[in-house]
């Protein structure tokens, strides 16, 4: 016997696609005055956080496709729906943030090995500009950001430059000063290596949720010690669970109870469904009922590559 629940949330992905389109309109205005800017300021950093925008901007586009993907519910063809379009969406957005870090790298080493002079008033004047614009684009990003990982991903880059802006416009300071040219690949590759950082851990949550791996706090040793507590519980054995998607837990687990009228085990499935719900916040469970164990009762299934 199989019974299976899912917990929805409604989340305000409405407001997040609307949030998105205005980023995505900021996000190719301030890339084109970053570029003027550093062309006539012959600032090689201004130029590289313009490439850095974008390749935001371009990430943007993606995530906004795949939340319209994401809305369309399970077909029979795609039973668990859409949503793991946004984590592909994801990986997309790192490869390209990876792919504009390298080109920068190279970019930078030619201005080091030729440091040429920067004019600084317009630097900073361009970067304050950018600064104000990823601010108000990662605060109208930030609370979808909490509880969906792509959004966390478009939020993540418009701090990321944020960040990025407002150093620049402090290399503008330096410069109208000082003629130290130098900071300015210098600056460069560090705009590479918070690339490099910001997108690591986007990239290994997106690959380990396309692994189907356990997600982060969930110990599965605990899952089986709260369910074989209850009253009426033998086992549980072939325990799986899984992202389906960034913001939902699935789990899929054999029971072995004693042989019983359906009326009863469906009173189980209900007091086992609150548990994981409350406790682990696993919001898609599917139970199968038994009362003859299989698979010598061990915790993890074991699939045989004879079987077919």
């Amino acid at each position: 016997m199989s019974v299976h629940q899912h917990q929805n949330y409604n989340h305000p992905e409405a407001s997040w696609g609307k949030r998105l389109i205005v980023s995505m309109a900021m996000n190719l205005i301030i890339p084109a005055v970053q570029i003027y800017g550093g062309i006539v300021s012959g600032c090689m950093a201004l130029i590289s956080d313009a490439l850095h925008n974008l390749s935001d901007f371009i990430s943007l586009v993606i995530n906004y496709a795949a939340l319209l993907l994401g809305r369309r519910g399970p077909t029979y063809k795609q039973t668990f729906g859409y949503k793991r379009v946004e984590i592909f969406a994801t990986l997309i957005s790192v490869s390209l943030l990876y792919g504009a870090g390298f080109y920068i790298a190279i970019e930078a080493w030619q201005r080091f090995l030729s440091p040429q002079p920067i004019a600084g008033q317009l630097v900073i004047c361009i970067a304050l500009m950018c600064f104000i614009g990823n601010i108000i684009s990662a605060l109208m990003l930030r609370s979808g950001s909490k509880v969906n990982l792509n959004m966390k991903s478009a939020f993540l880059h418009m701090l990321s430059d944020a960040a990025t802006s407002l150093i620049v416009a402090i290399l503008g300071i330096i410069w109208i000063f000082k003629p130290l040219f130098w900071l300015d690949p210098v600056f460069s590759w560090l705009i590479v290596a918070l690339i490099l950082y910001s997108g690591w851990g986007l990239l290994k949550d997106s690959i380990l949720i396309l692994m189907n791996a356990t997600p982060p706090g969930i110990n599965l040793q605990d899952i089986q010690k709260s369910l074989e507590s209850i009253e009426g519980i033998k086992e549980i054995h072939d325990l799986h669970v899984w992202n389906p998607s960034a913001e939902n837990i699935a789990l899929a687990v054999h029971i072995t109870v004693p042989d019983q009228m359906l009326g009863k085990v469906d009173d189980l499935a209900k007091r086992v469904r609150t548990i994981l719900l409350e406790k682990f916040k696993i919001d898609h469970p599917t139970l199968q009922f038994e009362s003859n164990t299989c698979n010598n009762g061990t915790l993890l299934c074991s699939i045989s590559e004879n079987n077919h």
